[in-house]
């Protein structure tokens, strides 16, 4: 029995709304008894766990959201109550703005909460008891971080077969350029239930950093990832008719480039190097070909244009022979990404531990 289990949630992935959002409105005072009415309830974001964006999608189409009105000022009750306040379930991992891009939150943690559209007044004598409506805005809910792992490869370097093979889900794939036109968010279950989630993105193409092809929207999908999983054809690929042909390590060199054009410290993320499709005809001199050019990449970066070299050499943590196809490597890969998750985990733990103990040092100074 394998020691690794897998599956894949698979499905349309959202990674922004815009949200309607309108406090409820005030209740009406009563003026011969001085009475007030309730206030109007709030609308809120909430950060819940398991919860996505697509959900929230899905279960308001219409997306909009409004809290209750305040109970009007009676006889029996003078003071009203307050109207029923309206909450957005969002994933962790939110940014919420209002529509001109100011940031209204970061919410980062189960249970983080921001006030988006306050509700009304009620009615009182210093309104001549007429209540006030609720606030009304539209607000966007963006992701900041997608997933553990981003797939980085271009078109046909065999990214969804991979997340095929590691995750035994069935997308479907063609064997033209961008194959995946949105993103998709596969689950990967190891045996002691650790999940670790793999998003595979949109083709890359170069040029991408000018937003040719899905370049903007790719390179943003890629920036909100912990780390980089590069997915190169060991025997190199070209794109197109009149596009140059491009070897495994030509690849690389512009996979980094194209992300260090778009936000000079993408590179700089953690990344492992899956080198795929080792089942073809010469694919062991091939691969072995790239680990020396891997070495001293600067004594080959005259195979590549000027413009295209990048400014700093990338050191994988591993660098994983694999056929999505026949499942060699498989295993060994999925070993490789745990280690490197739990080395970035257990090195955030550390630095927190030492930073909390400089701060109680610094206290008792």
């Amino acid at each position: 029995m394998s020691s690794l289990l897998s599956f894949l949630q698979y499905g349309n992935f959202v990674d922004n709304l815009r949200l309607y959002v309108r406090g409820g409105s005030g209740g009406m005072g009563l003026p011969r008894l001085g009475g007030q009415g309730g206030k109007g309830g709030d609308v809120w974001v909430v950060a819940q766990k398991e919860m996505t964006l697509k959900r929230v999608k899905d279960k308001y189409p219409q997306k909009r959201f409004i809290a209750g009105v305040g109970t009007n000022s009676s006889v029996r009750a003078l003071k009203g109550q307050k109207g029923e306040d309206q909450e957005v379930l969002a994933p962790p991992g939110i940014t919420v703005t209002n529509d001109d891009g100011k940031v209204l939150s970061e919410l980062n943690t189960e249970g983080d909460r921001v006030l988006v559209a306050r509700g009304g007044q009620g009615g009182s004598y210093h309104s001549e008891f007429l209540p006030s409506k609720g606030q009304t805005r539209q607000i966007r809910l963006d992701l900041k971080l997608i997933a553990d792992l981003g797939l980085v490869g271009f078109p046909n370097a065999g990214k969804s077969s991979l997340l095929t093979a590691l995750s035994h889900a069935k997308p479907q794939i063609a064997s033209y350029a961008f194959t995946t036109l949105r993103p998709e968010i596969g689950k990967v279950m190891y045996e002691d239930h650790k999940q670790i989630s793999v998003a595979d993105l949109p083709g890359l193409i170069e040029g991408a950093h000018m937003n040719r092809g899905m370049g903007h929207q790719f390179l943003k999908h890629v920036e909100r990832t912990r780390q980089l999983l590069f997915v190169v054809d060991v025997c190199g690929f070209q794109l197109a008719s009149k596009t140059p042909f491009r070897s495994a390590f030509e690849a690389v060199q512009l996979l980094i480039k194209e992300l260090e054009l778009y936000k000079e410290d993408l590179p700089c993320k953690p990344a492992v190097l899956v080198v795929n499709k080792m089942d073809l005809p010469d694919a062991e001199d091939k691969l072995t070909e790239l680990q020396e050019q891997l070495l001293n990449p600067h004594e080959f970066s005259h195979l590549l244009p000027d413009d295209m070299v990048p400014k700093n050499n990338m050191v994988f943590r591993h660098v994983v022979p694999i056929s999505a196809a026949t499942g060699f490597g498989i295993a060994h890969l999925k070993t490789c990404i745990r280690q490197s998750l739990d080395k970035d985990a257990s090195m955030s733990s550390n630095y927190s531990g030492v930073l909390m103990i400089h701060t109680l040092h610094k206290d008792e100074q």
